[in-house]
């Protein structure tokens, strides 16, 4: 949100990117997670794809890399509690709560908030937190049943559909450089769906 109040959008966006190799990291290096084949190829691609598209942005991405550590600690810690996606999604919202209901107080005091002005807009907002708390229930609960790597590479989905609408719906100009990163990450995306495809054909094969 800050990033995007500053006009830094496109360094944030990097930060998608990068937030799933950091998460692969987490589950190979904290959580001794075991990379397939498949999924050794898949990383290296997007790590290629990933080099590519920070390189030309031109300097060292200092919110990317912030947004993808913190994103990527988030995965680890849900990962390691291991408890249903409503409870600590619950937790969550509780403790953010606290500080920002009394940041809203402190505006209102200050007659600088836009909550409350208008009935549409607020309801707006309230709109808003359920599109928020729906994906993110999805993200806790799938964190909890696969592995951090095969959830950090499947993170790449997101910014690929935002990539599709930016070309499609909003026309923004698409460089070479971000054509190529992007072919890397959509083949190690194709590789890992195979990896997973065969694993769960596999598992079936056991199971019957």
């Amino acid at each position: 949100i800050w990033s995007v109040s500053v006009d830094r959008v496109v360094e944030a966006a990097l930060g998608y990117y990068i937030t799933p190799l950091v998460a692969v990291t987490f589950g190979v290096l904290v959580l001794k997670e075991k990379l397939r084949k498949l999924q050794i190829v898949s990383v290296s691609l997007a790590t290629i794809g990933v080099v590519i598209l920070t390189v030309a942005y031109g300097h060292v991405p200092l919110i990317a890399l912030g947004l993808a550590v913190s994103w990527g600690s988030y995965s680890l810690i849900k990962k390691r509690l291991n408890a249903g996606a409503l409870e600590t999604l619950s937790i969550e919202t509780l403790v953010a709560f606290i500080p920002n209901f009394a940041f809203l107080i402190h505006l209102i005091n200050k007659h600088e908030a836009q909550f409350g002005q208008d009935l549409g807009f607020s309801l707006s907002l309230f709109s808003a937190g359920l599109f928020t708390v729906i994906p993110l229930l999805m993200f806790n609960a799938a964190t909890t049943r696969l592995p951090l790597t095969v959830t950090g590479l499947l993170q790449y989905i997101t910014p690929s559909i935002m990539f599709l609408v930016g070309i499609v719906i909003f026309h923004e100009p698409l460089p070479l450089s971000k054509i190529i990163g992007f072919l890397f990450i959509w083949v190690a995306l194709t590789f890992l769906g195979t990896d997973l495809v065969k694993s769960s054909r596999s598992i079936n094969q056991r199971k019957g």
